[in-house]
């Protein structure tokens, strides 16, 4: 076996590299490609004229067909791509610099999602009386993602240094 290298008494200390791993921005950056894979699935089916496949669960179509889909001719979930890249950037961007800004750029676009995910929701719910398990699960991890900026905030100064 090889010697333990530092301070008696101490553990050792694992690699800066190795440490900032265990930085939020990385639970953040994992919640923002999933959220980015669900709307490039989604994107990528409705720019080629195809509902999402539901499984077991009906209602894809029906959302994917429905008035509601689009804005200005674009499907709902190209904003999603487009939203969920830049959180993605967002959280790498403060997971390597610490910059706090960042963060709360994260945590503001991600409560504006949140925002228009359950007016979707509602749309889903009450107007179009059917639910996408895609859209429901995008709308999750846009949930988690807020919610964990918003911890994150309250507790930035915890972070301040690391990256």
């Amino acid at each position: 076996m090889g010697q333990m290298v530092g301070v008696p008494g101490e553990m050792p200390r694992a690699h800066p590299f190795l440490r900032s791993l265990w930085h939020p921005g990385i639970l953040l950056a994992v919640l923002d490609l999933i959220g980015l894979l669900i709307a490039t699935y989604l994107s990528f089916v409705e720019l080629r004229g195809e509902a999402p496949a539901c499984a077991v669960v009906q209602g894809c179509e029906q959302v994917a067909l429905s008035e509601y889909s689009r804005i200005g001719g674009i499907p709902v979930a190209v904003f999603g791509v487009v939203l969920s890249l830049t959180l993605l950037t967002l959280a790498l961007a403060w997971w390597r610099t610490g910059n706090g800004t960042l963060l709360l750029f994260h945590y503001g676009l991600s409560m504006v999602g949140v925002i228009f995910e359950a007016y979707f929701t509602y749309l889903e719910l009450f107007v179009i009386e059917a639910v996408c398990v895609w859209c429901a699960l995008y709308a999750v991890s846009l949930l988690l993602r807020f919610l964990v900026s918003f911890v994150v905030w309250t507790r930035r100064d915890r972070y301040a240094a690391a990256g």
